[in-house]
C-alpha cells in the first residue's frame, strides 16, 4: 500500500495558521487523518486550546507507546522580512519554508505517519497513543496537562512515551534530551520613599536596594552542576523605574530574574532562597520588597535505560551518529508527561526555530520518520 507521506502531511500542516492559542485547522486535520487510519481520536479542549488525543488499539494494554507533540507556533513577527509566505509551505532547493516548518509541525507529521504506516501494515500486540496539543508556544496550562488529565479520567496510559521536538544542535542524530532543567521567573518590587535628587536624605531610594539585591542575586553560585546536568543559571532580565526625570528620586523599582535549575533545587527551595535575600534588602536598607514567582516547570530526568536505549539504537541505525543524551535546553512538555510514564524526545535539527524564514530539509523530514518506524517496530518486536 501507499506510505503516508510525512512532507506532504508537514505542508497540510503548515498551511495551517494555528499560532498560539488558534487551532487553525491543524488538529481537525489530523483528527480526520488519524480517524481514516483507524485511530480512535477524541478532542481534549480545554478553555480555547484545542487537544487532540489518539489512540490505535486496546485501551489500557500494558505494552502502549505514546508520542506526544504540538501544532502551534509563534507569531510570524514581520511577515515582510520572510523571504517566502510563513504559512505557504513552500519547497526551494529541497528545503521547505514556514512557521511552524521546525517547531514543530514536521514533528508531528513524521510520528503521524510513521504511527499510521506501522499499525497498518505490521499490526502490534498493543497500542499506539497519539498526544497532540495546540498550547505548547504559550502558557502551557490547557495543554498537555488538558490531555494527561483527559486520559487518567478516561483510563487512558502510555507505558512509555516520546516528545517529538527537535532536539538535535547541528545535524540529525546528534541528541536525544533525557530530561530537562526547571524554570522560574521572579518579579521584585522595591518600594521607597519619593523626593529630589538633590536632597537623597529626605528620599529612600528603591533602586539602592534593588541594585543590591540584584547584585546578590547574580553573584550566587547556585551550583557546579551534577551528573547529567549542567549548573544552574540566573540571569537578569530587566530592571525598570519608569522614571524619565533625572532630578527626580524614584519611588519604586521593578526588576525580573529567570532561573533555570538542575535537580538539586526546587522550585520551593529557590523560591524561599529568593525571599530570604528579598527580606535582607528589605531590612537593610529599610525599604518595602514584594516578590512574585510563577514556576514553569520542575527540573527531570529519566535515567538512561530501556527506553534511552531504544531509541539510541534506532536513531543509530538511521543516521550513523551515536546520539548524545541531554539534559541542555529550555522547556518542553517532557516536563508533564514524565509524571505519568518515562520520556525522551528526540527531533529535528532545531537551528531556525522561531526564526524569519525558519525551514526543514525535507529529506529530513522523511529520515524522521524512518526514525520513529523503526523505534515503533523495536519496542513492539
Amino acid at each position: 500500500m501507499t506510505a503516508t507521506d510525512p512532507v506532504a502531511l508537514t505542508s497540510a500542516l503548515i498551511r495551517c495558521p494555528s499560532v498560539t492559542p488558534a487551532e487553525g485547522g491543524a488538529l481537525t486535520l489530523l483528527e480526520q487523518v488519524l480517524s481514516d487510519a483507524g485511530f480512535t481520536c477524541t478532542r481534549a479542549d480545554r478553555d480555547d486550546v484545542s487537544n487532540l488525543f489518539a489512540r490505535w488499539g486496546d485501551k489500557g494494554h500494558e505494552k502502549t507507546f505514546g508520542f506526544n507533540g504540538h501544532t502551534d507556533v509563534v507569531p510570524v513577527g514581520d511577515a515582510a522580512a520572510w523571504t517566502h509566505d510563513p504559512f505557504g509551505a513552500e519547497v526551494v532547493d529541497g528545503v521547505m519554508y514556514g512557521r511552524g516548518t521546525t517547531d514543530m509541525k514536521s514533528g508531528v507529521a513524521a510520528f503521524a505517519a510513521a504511527a499510521i504506516d506501522f499499525v497498518r501494515d505490521t499490526p502490534p500486540d498493543g497500542a499506539v497513543i497519539l498526544t497532540i496539543t495546540g498550547d505548547e508556544e504559550g502558557d502551557a496550562v490547557n495543554g498537555t496537562t488538558a490531555l494527561l488529565d483527559y486520559m487518567a479520567g478516561a483510563g487512558e496510559k502510555m507505558s512509555v512515551c516520546l516528545v517529538g521536538e527537535p532536539t538535535c544542535p547541528n545535524h540529525m542524530g546528534e541528541m536525544i534530551k533525557i530530561g530537562r532543567r526547571g524554570s522560574m521567573t521572579a518579579w521584585f518590587t522595591v518600594t521607597g520613599v519619593q523626593g529630589h535628587s538633590a536632597y537623597p536624605h529626605r528620599a529612600n531610594n528603591p533602586l539602592n536596594g534593588m541594585a543590591r539585591l540584584m547584585d546578590r542575586l547574580a553573584s550566587h553560585t547556585l551550583d557546579s552542576g551534577s551528573e547529567h546536568f549542567d549548573a544552574s543559571t540566573l540571569a537578569i532580565v530587566t530592571i525598570d523605574t519608569g522614571n524619565p526625570a533625572t532630578n527626580v528620586i524614584p519611588a519604586q523599582a521593578r526588576a525580573a530574574v529567570n532561573i533555570r535549575f538542575n535537580e538539586l533545587h526546587s522550585g520551593a527551595s529557590l523560591t524561599e532562597w529568593l525571599q530570604g535575600e528579598a527580606d535582607r534588602v528589605a531590612g537593610d536598607f529599610g525599604l518595602k520588597v514584594e516578590m512574585e514567582v510563577k514556576i514553569s516547570g520542575e527540573s527531570f530526568i529519566t535515567p538512561p535505560g530501556d527506553l534511552s536505549e531504544l531509541v539510541s539504537r534506532a536513531v543509530q541505525a538511521e543516521t550513523n551518529q551515536v546520539p548524545e543524551l541531554s539534559t541542555t535546553g529550555g522547556t518542553s512538555d517532557a516536563r508533564f508527561v514524565k509524571a505519568h510514564c518515562p520520556v525522551v524526545e528526540f527531533g529535528l535539527v532545531g537551528k531556525t526555530m522561531h526564526q524569519v524564514d525558519e525551514c526543514v530539509e525535507v529529506a529530513q523530514i522523511h529520515q524522521l520518520k524512518s526514525i520513529y518506524t523503526r523505534i515503533l517496530k523495536d519496542y513492539f518486536a
